[in-house]
């Protein structure tokens, strides 16, 4: 028999034919979770980052947008769009917020989701994307066609935990939001996103 092996969320999972309209995006975290999760890159297991610090529990479900990467073009747009100290992307896959109604217990999962907006995050001068979207289907948040549509008390508790969860006592702080923006911008940062994947990780030079 053909041995067969499990894809590696980042490379061997299609972001989608309809991108970035609709997004397969793999959820790494969920608003239960006291430990931050991440993916080791080399071999695409969940791994332990941190447990999460103080009561900063992340807000939605977390993950990222398989074959992209937050390099040079995604740096420039942010630098374009007012974000002057960012000195280049954090060289990893795109992060993204699923805001849903409904009670997902644990990460490690893949779902489609609708991109409506974003956050620009500078993390150390590094542009570090936070695309906000809603899950496909749901019946509460799959109304929202733009961030602006959203409550704003939503879109504050995001930005306080990103602004937050880095955070120690009497250090200084590692991040700052430069602006959030809406569904066209979004899909303007996935889209020089996956071509950063494509010629850094895919086809280097």
């Amino acid at each position: 028999m053909k041995p067969v092996y499990k894809a590696h969320p980042w490379h061997g999972i299609s972001i989608g034919e309809d991108a970035p309209n609709i997004v397969t995006t793999f959820i790494e975290i969920v608003p239960s979770d006291t430990i931050k999760y991440e993916i080791d890159k080399e071999t695409g297991y969940l791994s332990i980052d941190r447990p999460q610090k103080y009561s900063n529990i992340v807000p939605s479900l977390y993950g990222f947008i398989p074959r992209t990467y937050c390099g040079d073009r995604v740096a420039d747009f942010a630098r374009k769009n007012g974000a002057e100290n960012v000195t280049g992307g954090d060289c990893d896959p795109l992060d993204i917020c699923v805001l849903s109604s409904h009670h997902i217990p644990h990460g490690d999962i893949i779902l489609k989701a609708r991109p409506i907006g974003g956050l620009c995050l500078v993390d150390k001068g590094e542009a570090d994307d936070k695309i906000i979207a809603v899950l496909v289907g749901d019946h509460i948040y799959g109304e929202y066609q733009d961030l602006k549509d959203m409550p704003k008390d939503v879109v504050e508790r995001l930005k306080h935990y990103f602004l937050t969860y880095k955070n120690l006592p009497d250090e200084p702080k590692h991040c700052e939001i430069a602006h959030d923006y809406g569904v066209d911008e979004a899909k303007e940062v996935i889209k020089l996103a996956m071509k950063d994947y494509r010629d850094i990780i895919f086809n280097p030079i």
